[in-house]
This record gives C-alpha cells, sequence and structure tokens, in this order.
C-alpha cells in the first residue's frame, strides 16, 4: 500500500492511482506514518508539496511545505530502508529539493503526465526491490530501464521523456508495426487527445537523434506506421 500526502488528495492523482490498481491510503501527518500503516508495512509513498491545485501560479511554500517533508522524514524513519519515496513538485518549486535528497528518491512534474508518473513508480519499486539491472538491447542500441538512459553505438542519446519513451516501446518489440494510432495510445496516454502529426514529429526527432548511421532502425512502414527493426533480438 502507497502512502499518499496530503489527505486532500486530488481528483486526478486519486483517478490515476485507483486506475491503475494502486492501493493507498491518505496521510495527512507525521502521527499518520505510523498510526496507518499497514500491517505489510508501506510499499511507497507520493508526497506533492504545497498540495492544492498544480496549475495554480503559487510555490506551495510555507507550512504545507514543511508538513510534506516532516512525512516524507517520518517515512524515512518509520519505514524500511528500501521504500521508495516519490516527490510531485511544481516546476516553479524545484528548489523545494535542494538539500533534501535524503528524504525522496525520485521526483515528477506537476501536473503529472499519467505515463511519466505510472514509469518512474514501476521504476521506483524495482529498484526498492534490489532486483537486477533491466537492460534492452538491440544491434548498437542499448536502453536502461532503472535510469531511463539510452546510448547507440555507447553515445548517449539526449531525449526528452516522451522520446525516452517511444524509444523503448518500439524497441521492446522488435520487428512489430504499430500504427500512429496505436502508439498515441500507448506511448502517450489515455489522457492524449494529439494527432497523428506527433508521433511523425517525435519519430524524426528520434532519426536525428540516432544519427545518419543509426536512424534506420525506425522504420516507416507505408500507409501503416512504424516499426524498429527488421530482425530479431541478438
Amino acid at each position: 500500500m502507497y502512502a499518499v500526502h496530503p489527505a486532500a488528495v486530488s481528483a486526478e492523482l486519486a483517478q490515476f492511482l485507483d486506475l491503475g490498481g494502486y492501493a493507498w491510503k491518505p496521510v495527512a501527518t507525521t502521527a499518520d506514518v505510523t498510526a496507518g500503516a499497514p500491517p505489510e508495512g508501506w510499499a511507497g509513498a507520493i508526497i506533492r508539496l504545497g498540495g492544492g491545485d498544480p496549475n495554480s501560479e503559487s510555490t506551495g511554500g510555507g507550512s504545507g511545505t514543511d508538513v510534506a517533508w516532516a512525512v516524507a522524514r517520518a517515512l524515512r524513519e518509520h519505514a524500511a530502508a528500501t521504500l521508495g519515496v516519490l516527490v510531485l513538485v511544481r516546476g516553479n518549486a524545484l528548489d523545494e529539493l535542494t538539500m533534501r535528497d535524503e528524504l525522496f528518491d525520485d521526483f515528477c512534474l506537476d501536473p503529472f503526465h499519467p505515463r511519466e508518473l505510472e514509469a518512474r513508480l514501476t521504476h521506483l519499486a524495482a529498484a526498492s526491490s534490489g532486483g537486477p539491472t533491466e537492460i534492452i538491447e538491440y544491434g548498437p542500441l542499448r536502453i536502461n530501464l532503472d535510469t531511463y538512459e539510452a546510448v547507440v553505438d555507447e553515445r548517449p542519446l539526449d531525449l526528452t521523456y516522451m522520446e525516452y519513451e517511444l524509444l523503448r516501446f518500439l524497441a521492446s518489440q522488435p520487428g512489430r508495426v504499430f500504427t500512429r494510432e496505436a502508439l498515441l495510445n500507448q506511448v502517450w496516454g489515455y489522457e492524449y487527445y494529439g494527432g497523428a502529426r506527433t508521433v511523425d514529429v517525435h519519430v524524426r526527432r528520434l532519426r536525428a537523434k540516432l544519427g545518419e548511421e543509426n536512424a534506420d532502425l525506425i522504420q516507416t512502414v507505408r500507409s501503416v506506421g512504424y516499426r524498429l527493426g527488421t530482425y530479431r533480438w541478438r
């Protein structure tokens, strides 16, 4: 079960957790960390700095943020060392993370993209369990699923989150052809309303970053969509 702060969980976060099948419980204060802990202990925690409306211009500072960090500290002290803590933070409040590395394991910008938050929670859970590093390899391409890093011919790729997700998704099923609509649904998620051109733009940027010698890793299937490669895993 996940501990989620503040107790007044926003509608979009509650929907994300419920649709994703996450068992969760609101945690309002440090006392709730111990008093409200499930018998098996907390599986992880999501701390939303400031609470309230993530679209607001306010940084959410003051007592609300102080309580959030106090809850994070209590989770660290009460729970096992493997507990993963993820912080949701607005772009104009990133300074709140400075000098607090020991209180959280990862952060996600708020308002969050459901696919990004899901990926971060998945990898946070894997890292907390101490499991082996997951690597996707295809020809000259290597993708580290734990660190969100990709390299081609040992050259690091500077990818945006969605470029990384698109490359990861295609590389996880090499040779399989996906329509643009399928890629929009699987990579961008159910809340995205962009058109098929979004996929074309991201593919073009990915090819440019892969470089001229590796651009053909992502192939266009005329009148259908895209695939990565044509041969099986090595």
